[in-house]
């Protein structure tokens, strides 16, 4: 489970997404997510995606 602490890499939001990555790992805020996902989903080894927990809060 992502954390209060996950930072989103584009904003410093919180983070709601975690794509693994080769070469490493992204952590993505909603808004972001949204905008990157469906290119990197191509690339993800694996993709943490909470955005659910969004609407729960």
């Amino acid at each position: 489970m992502l954390t209060a602490d996950d930072r989103c890499d584009a904003c410093g939001a919180q983070a709601y997404v975690r794509v693994v990555l080769p070469y490493g790992e992204l952590f993505f805020c909603g808004h972001h997510a949204n905008e990157h996902l469906d290119k990197l989903r191509e690339a993800a080894v694996s993709i943490q995606d909470e955005r659910e927990r969004i609407a729960s809060l």
